[in-house]
């Protein structure tokens, strides 16, 4: 059987992350979506996506395809009865489909589908928000997924734990004198991660292979750093997709930040407003602000954009893709994608001097900014040139 991830209705409300990737690739939790439905399932998947994404995340169609919602994250009863889907059968919450089995070339009316109601509890990432407040219930699930049946690589030495039993190291990690405590949730450490000296974590936390935390950071809250990234002073339930750095002290809380960005020292977020009023987000949807139904929320930020040091966010910001933030003073809190500059004035940024940016950040990781990457930027170029209007 072949199976499909596709983006649905919620890929307008993703950005600026659906951008530069479809909805499956997202990470929430530890794993990317697909990450999740691929182990799940135990094959690998390929995608519906936006025309300009196809390059690099091509859809093969065979006989007989499963179609999966990518903004629905899989479990074991749902993957059981995907698994069994039948001809013409789809499932359902509500009135989201989930999932639904497809003949090559066919014409798909759900009208002629056999309507299965998938009746548990489901997470689903519709907003961007959802990213870091269902991050906990994520990093939960992964855990007891990818932990099931395995046992943990030995805690070191000087490193002080509290409820060992919900810490999972895998193999290469290195921590040395830091302090972990799982009692409000797991953590997780990966492949050749590194916590170095003086860190305090408080759970639940995701570090991916290879990421780091540096002297001293003090972590807490539901919070995933994706594969590569340095992260330095204090993060409260955030999002580092991969790649990407927060590498000197300064708060990070409640926000999301894309792959191949960059924080510059004593960068801070706010996530709370003074009135303690209810956070509203710009929405690409809507082309405006959209209410988040949420007291604290704070930075989203696309691929590739980088802020300088000292910067600072206002409470709900939305920075799209490869924007170069700097200066004193607040930017406002919607910056378009490809813009320069900060509170005193923007102007566009160049697309040739982006793609040289790309192109010396992604060689320090051994990834080549290649034909494809460049012409996703580039459409995402012409696509947000609506926005930059300073």
């Amino acid at each position: 059987m072949n199976y499909i991830l596709f983006d649905g209705d919620v890929r307008n409300s993703l950005l600026p992350f659906t951008y530069t990737k479809p909805v499956a690739d997202i990470r929430v939790g530890i794993l990317t979506i697909r990450e999740k439905w691929e182990k799940h399932l135990g094959l690998t998947t390929t995608t519906i996506t936006e025309e300009y994404l196809e390059a690099k995340y091509p859809m093969v169609e065979m006989e007989e395809n499963i179609l999966l919602n990518a903004s629905f994250l899989p479990t074991k009863e749902l993957v059981i009865m995907v698994k069994n889907l039948s001809k013409n059968e789809a499932i359902f919450k509500g009135e989201d489909v989930i999932a639904f089995y497809s003949e090559e070339n066919q014409e798909v009316n759900f009208e002629d589908f056999k309507h299965i109601e998938f009746e548990e509890d489901l997470l689903q990432i519709k907003n961007t928000w959802d990213i870091f407040s269902l991050n906990d219930k994520a990093i939960r699930a992964d855990f007891d997924f990818i932990t099931e049946g395995r046992k943990s690589e030995p805690i070191p030495n000087g490193v002080n734990c509290i409820n060992k039993e919900d810490i999972f190291i895998e193999e290469g990690a290195k921590l040395t004198f830091a302090t972990l405590n799982a009692t409000n949730g797991p953590i997780y450490i990966g492949e050749n991660a590194e916590v170095m000296e003086g860190v305090v974590v408080r759970g639940a936390l995701a570090m991916c292979n290879d990421s780091v935390l540096k002297l001293g950071a003090k972590v807490y809250g539901a919070t995933t750093l994706g594969p590569f990234c340095k992260v330095g002073g204090e993060v409260n339930n955030s999002v580092l997709m991969g790649f990407s750095n927060k590498g000197h002290d300064g708060f990070l809380g409640n926000s999301v930040i894309g792959e191949w960005c960059n924080l510059g020292a004593d960068t801070n977020n706010s996530n709370l407003k003074n009135n303690y009023a209810e956070v509203k987000l710009w929405s690409y949807e809507k082309g405006g602000f959209a209410k988040t139904g949420l007291q604290f929320c704070g930075l989203m930020m696309g691929d590739h954009s980088k802020c300088g040091i000292n910067t600072m966010f206002n409470t709900g910001t939305v920075i799209g893709v490869s924007a170069n933030i700097f200066g004193s003073g607040f930017p406002r809190n919607f910056v378009p994608s490809y813009s320069w500059g900060g509170a005193s004035g923007f102007t566009e940024y160049k697309t040739n001097k982006v793609f040289e940016v790309a192109k010396v950040v992604m060689s320090r990781r051994n990834i080549v900014f290649d034909e494809k990457e460049q012409a996703i930027l580039e459409h995402v170029f012409e696509e947000t040139k609506q926005y930059r209007n300073y």
